[in-house]
């Protein structure tokens, strides 16, 4: 489980909730969604509550403006520092040091939300050699017309030596704040929305080297998702099982206590090296050096290690977790929302499985024996009756990990958007959040599969 015990990072967004729930708001039902086909309405495809986009090709590159970077063409487009824009110190706020660093900065165009959003998450793939480093920013417009500042989504290495890869605290503006990774409206109920933003890309390099970070990807998914403690049952299409590698957090628990206290909080990661190597992704004996020979499945280590946020001070940092699997050759990953098990069952299809977010009571899940205030599981298959088959790291061994969880229960307890806690609390659920990781030149079912849940 990711940090468990302690309150969730999107308590900030129970806030508006709770005061919904005492002014007897009653929660907003939603209509079940699913991927849209030829037979469907046209204007239904576009009630989905979720925008995801991103700029990935060489065309999509050069409309960026840009100030010291230059695009790339290739297999694998993307935008690298060609003459340095200019110098800046950093101080590393994790390690007090503060260095001298080359910059060149990227700005998107202006993309408008298809909905009007209350949540932003950006995500990006890259890959940063030694003596080199990104940040992402990004400046939404309100509906009213306002816009926010520029936020700082992430400053990030896929290594740790140069700088201490960092979410941001403390940043608001009285309408809008950055929690981790997500931001979010204050209020939603007060008909407030983000209609557009734009994301902005500084690449960082050590003065006087030919170094330089290479961006790929670069999006952000917006959201509006409905207020809602239940979600409709879906009816279940598919029954197919991926062979996914089975990894248990639980037995790296005291490991490497500096990254989040151990194993005991390193589900997201967990379930990201489990999707990494499902794809073929492998780590070297080389890499794997520094972790201890006693310990089983290092990789997991190493992945807890490299999605590690020192601010948040912990392993569950989404976009981290994305860009760390795009670190290995031929894969990239997003981070965004399904509306429906029909949009997993349309992934499981074509191969893609997925690391949804969950927060539930232990009465909520049949079988998994826990409750958590947040949660990453990898869904890898449906069985003949519908019901989910995950791959929970919460698990006392790799070898009891495969789970089947009932259909009804597991859609709830991802899709809601509140629900009660042990103390009879209205808090947060994430909405439908998940990772996908695909391959870098998807095959053409693939990308049928993913265009159909919004990811091209």
């Amino acid at each position: 489980m990711s940090r468990a015990q302690q309150p969730s990072r999107r308590t900030v967004l129970a806030v508006a909730v709770a005061a919904a729930v005492a002014g007897g708001t009653a929660p907003a039902a939603a209509a079940a969604q699913r991927p849209a086909t030829d037979a469907d309405d046209p204007a239904a495809a576009q009630v989905r509550p979720i925008d995801y986009h991103a700029w990935t090709t060489y065309h999509e590159w050069r409309l960026g403006a840009a100030q010291g970077v230059r695009a790339v063409s290739g297999a694998r487009p993307g935008v690298v520092i060609g003459t340095p824009a200019g110098r800046s110190d950093y101080t590393d706020p994790h390690t007090g040091t503060t260095a001298t660093w080359e910059y060149a900065v990227w700005t998107a165009p202006v993309h408008r939300l298809s909905v009007p959003a209350t949540e932003v998450v950006a995500s990006w793939n890259a890959h940063t050699p030694a003596g080199t480093w990104l940040q992402v920013e990004l400046q939404g417009a309100y509906s009213d017309g306002t816009q926010t500042p520029w936020y700082v989504m992430g400053r990030w290495a896929a290594g740790d030596q140069d700088i201490k890869r960092t979410s941001v605290d403390g940043q608001a503006d009285g309408k809008s704040a950055v929690s981790t990774d997500t931001l979010a409206i204050d209020d939603a109920s007060t008909g407030l929305r983000l209609t557009s933003y734009r994301l902005r890309l500084t690449l960082y390099r050590k003065p006087g080297t030919r170094l330089t970070p290479t961006v790929w990807r670069l999006g952000a998914m917006g959201s509006d998702i409905p207020d809602r403690f239940t979600v409709p049952a879906s009816t279940p299409g598919l029954a197919q099982e991926l062979s996914v590698p089975r990894y248990s957090q639980e037995i790296h628990k005291g490991q490497y206590p500096e990254y989040d206290n151990g194993g005991e909080a390193w589900c997201s990661p967990t379930s990201s090296q489990m999707i990494v190597e499902y794809w073929g992704g492998r780590l070297t004996p080389e890499q794997l050096a520094w972790v201890d020979p006693s310990y089983a499945d290092p990789q997991v280590d190493n992945a807890a290690r490299f999605t590690y946020d020192y601010q948040y001070q912990g392993c569950g940092n989404w976009p981290f977790n994305a860009a760390y699997a795009a670190t290995f050759q031929g894969l990239q990953g997003v981070v965004t929302r399904l509306a429906s098990l029909t949009d997993l069952e349309t992934l499981i299809a074509a191969g893609i499985p997925a690391i949804t977010s969950q927060s539930f009571l232990k009465t909520e899940l049949t079988g998994a024996g826990y409750g958590t205030a947040g949660h990453l599981m990898t869904v890898i298959g449906f069985t003949a009756d519908g019901d989910v088959i995950a791959n929970d790291p919460a698990s006392p061994g790799d070898d009891a990990v495969r789970r089947v969880y009932l259909r009804r229960e597991f859609e709830n307890i991802w899709l809601r958007t509140k629900r009660y806690n042990a103390s009879g609390k209205v808090v947060s659920g994430t909405g439908g959040v998940c990772y996908l990781y695909f391959p870098a030149r998807p095959s053409p079912r693939q990308r049928k599969a993913l265009a159909a849940v919004g990811v091209r």
